[in-house]
């Protein structure tokens, strides 16, 4: 079996294509790039999935996670404290106590300098809307949407670091 390396590298023995230090030139430089960690704060009740959101957001986005909360008051008692900054807090509909509904409306009174997004296994039609029309400003699938909640976290970072 013959190994046939990836484009853009060399082979065993021969000569890397002349694109190839541009390719590379071109991911040092976005690499280099100072990108701003958006401070992100988790509202979640199942522990597993909680770890697993938090070690993938933080691999695959940049991010930091500030904190979490398993129950709706843990959860509103945080975000309304001033000294607890975050650019994005990401809830789940169904909690240990209280839910992200919940959640939401406490917020939408005193709407936060941040947007809330709903991270759910329950993005139906309904609670879509439901959750749109108490202040989120966006609703993802747990099943479907991790690629595009993480895309969501970059565009964030992204105009957070160039403001």
């Amino acid at each position: 079996m013959q190994h046939v390396p990836p484009q853009g590298y060399a082979s065993q023995g021969g000569a890397a294509p002349a694109q190839a230090p541009k390719v590379l030139a071109q991911a040092a430089e976005v690499d280099a790039a100072p990108q701003r960690r958006l401070r992100v704060y988790i509202i979640e009740d199942n522990a597993i999935i909680c770890e697993s959101l938090v070690a993938t957001l933080e691999e695959l986005a940049p991010v930091e996670v500030v904190g979490t909360a398993a129950e709706e008051w843990t959860a509103v008692q945080w975000l309304s404290q001033a000294a607890n900054g975050c650019d994005l807090a990401i809830v789940d509909i169904f909690l240990r106590s209280g839910s992200g509904l919940g959640v939401l409306r406490s917020l939408d009174s005193a709407r936060p300098g941040y947007p809330i997004v709903v991270l759910s296994n329950y993005a139906t039609a309904d609670i879509r809307r439901k959750c749109l029309e108490l202040g989120a400003d966006a609703v993802f699938d747990k099943s479907n949407d991790i690629d595009a909640l993480l895309a969501y976290c970059r565009r964030l970072a992204g105009a957070a670091a160039g403001s």
